[in-house]
């Protein structure tokens, strides 16, 4: 993608090389949405196109209600906007909150390979190499940390964004894989509700499109974020391309 756009790669609260924090409400999706547009104001970035993968699409559609400003279009992948139903939200709850729990008793390990085992990555391990990087590169989190991010972000806590998809007025794009079938059925019907909505499905994949088919995926992306403002002169062109930046959130 740094080829048509400058890009910046963030490891949330909770990820990567992201630093600790203290304050429990720095790993809710209000806390982390506030880190997020303040590492975009540290960079210079005052507007720009926001991808965001699963919890990352959640965040990036309560970002794109709560501040619709900021962002010129959004991309989802695998994603909803949320819980409507009470009794489905705590139940919810509970689990990554067992799940969290899960992680601080110290076997990574063997979490991450539970984890895995849900039926929505049953095509990710079709490719066992793609599935070993992908698991290598998850043994780099800190499990303390990726369980105070599990809770404090779970779907269960986090408000439901439903009411407020007809109301979006920012160009979104919901993609999915071909063979989630749970996320296709969700993604038509947060194009029902949406009026700026476009679906994209790539093909011969799952939950976690990306990983799966990169190509594909991208193409998809090249597509939307281009838009009408589509780059044709050469020179312009190389002057916006920049390499792919990954920062850490403050």
């Amino acid at each position: 993608m740094s080829k048509d756009f400058y890009c910046v790669t963030l490891d949330l609260p909770g990820h990567g090389q992201t630093k600790r924090n203290s304050n429990p409400d720095a790993y809710s999706i209000k806390g982390t949405a506030k880190a997020l547009q303040a590492t975009l104001d540290k960079l210079g970035i005052a507007q720009c196109a926001l991808v965001g993968y699963s919890m990352g699409g959640r965040l990036a559609l309560y970002l794109a209600i709560m501040y619709p400003r900021r962002w010129t279009r959004i991309v989802t992948e695998s994603a909803s906007p949320g819980i409507e139903g009470v009794a489905e939200r705590a139940e919810r709850q509970k689990l990554d909150n067992k799940r969290a729990e899960e992680l601080k008793r110290g076997d990574f390990e063997g979490f991450l390979q539970s984890w895995y085992q849900q039926p929505l990555f049953e095509s990710l391990k079709r490719d066992r190499a793609r599935f070993d990087r992908l698991l290598e590169r998850r043994r780099s989190n800190n499990p303390m940390e990726l369980a105070k991010s599990l809770k404090g972000m779970s779907a269960g806590i986090q408000p439901s964004l439903w009411s407020s998809l007809p109301q979006l007025e920012i160009p979104l794009l919901v993609v999915t894989g071909e063979h989630d079938v749970k996320y296709q059925a969700l993604a038509k019907e947060m194009a029902r509700l949406c009026k700026t909505a476009s679906l994209a499905t790539v093909a011969g994949a799952g939950h976690n499109a990306h990983a799966e088919k990169p190509a594909q995926y991208a193409q998809q992306l090249r597509q939307f974020l281009r838009g009408k403002t589509e780059v044709n002169d050469e020179k312009d062109r190389v002057e916006r391309s920049r390499q792919i930046h990954r920062h850490q959130i403050p």
